[in-house]
């Protein structure tokens, strides 16, 4: 397995992105300043885009993996990966998603927890209702974790 930090033509993996952000203008706001990883084993698996707040904090704007490597720890070496390449610039890092049980719980045992919500926002900034299954999302729940902390998960 490896895990490449992809400079140039970002774009090219934008079918992947769409995965866990679903309108591209809601993508391209955040890309072109965003540093965006991919990972490969044998071929490409999963990509993720992080993003600066400010001097101290850094934000997962994106992490998706193919959904038929879904479940196989793809996700979880990238947010070590990210975690570890960015504990020396950062203090802590964000990450927002939609309201799921199962989306929480993932990032919960990456060591984030619930930091605050972000009210209406799949429902003010994407021009079509957002669903994951069957649960229509309307809120951003935003996690945090420390990147001080010395463990992997």
């Amino acid at each position: 397995m490896r895990i490449e930090k992809i400079i140039e033509n970002k774009k090219q993996f934008l079918d992947l992105l769409l995965l866990a952000d679903e309108q591209e203008n809601m993508i391209d706001k955040y890309l072109p300043d965003g540093d965006l990883f991919a990972l490969y084993d044998d071929d490409l698996k999963s990509v993720c885009v992080v993003v600066p707040i400010n001097n101290e904090t850094c934000e997962l704007k994106n992490i998706a993996t193919y959904e038929k490597f879904q479940g196989k720890g793809y996700g979880r070496a990238l947010i070590n990966f990210i975690i570890d390449f960015y504990k020396k610039d950062y203090k802590t890092m964000l990450v927002g998603t939609g309201d799921t049980p199962a989306i929480l719980s993932f990032y919960e045992s990456c060591g984030f927890e619930k930091s605050h919500r972000a009210e209406n926002f799949f429902t003010d900034n994407y021009d079509h209702p957002i669903f994951d299954g069957d649960i229509q999302l309307v809120d951003m729940v935003y996690l945090k974790r420390d990147l001080q902390e010395q463990q992997n998960i």
